[in-house]
């Protein structure tokens, strides 16, 4: 198997879901209490759990109360334990007319990943990624800019959107 996680979970791939969230204390006690455990890692402005049951990587990203516009749900993933998972993703979804855009190397919610981003016919947008660095300190333009899905464009092109 081709191991590039840097991070070890059960099973070969497990849902990530990041919230926009406009009071980050509050909804951390709630997510504390909703899954039964504590977070996994917290920054300014950031939380993430882990819970092995149910096996998910959820985070929140606090955001004020304009940008959030009724909206709450950043987007959502497919979190997988290998850099060529990610390819085999990006390329189901091509063969399927998708347009897709990736991530090599990209800093982003205090970790380094590599990644695909879809957006499904509703306009969810979707990632499949690996992380390859579980804790990293970002430069303050790639904090700005985390969380926000990249706007998927023909098959294969790059892009430098953040989880």
């Amino acid at each position: 198997m081709n191991q590039d996680s840097a991070v070890a979970f059960a099973g070969e791939s497990r849902v990530h879901i990041a919230l926009a969230v406009t009071d980050l204390e509050r909804s951390k006690a709630f997510y504390e209490t909703l899954l039964g455990a504590s977070p996994s890692k917290e920054r300014p402005g950031y939380v993430k759990f882990e819970p092995v049951a149910p096996s998910v990587n959820l985070t929140l990203n606090q955001v004020e109360a304009s940008a959030a516009s009724g909206k709450t749900a950043s987007h959502f993933g497919v979190q997988v334990k290998s850099i060529q998972a990610v390819q085999e993703a990006a390329a189901r979804m091509q063969a399927i007319g998708a347009a897709t855009s990736t991530e090599e190397n990209t800093t982003c919610c205090y970790a380094v990943q590599d990644k695909v981003w879809v957006t499904d016919p509703d306009g969810h947008k979707w990632e499949v990624f690996v992380v390859t660095q579980a804790d990293v300190v970002p430069v303050p333009e790639d904090v700005a800019a985390c969380c926000a899905p990249a706007t998927p464009s023909t098959p294969g092109s790059a892009s430098t959107g953040c989880c």
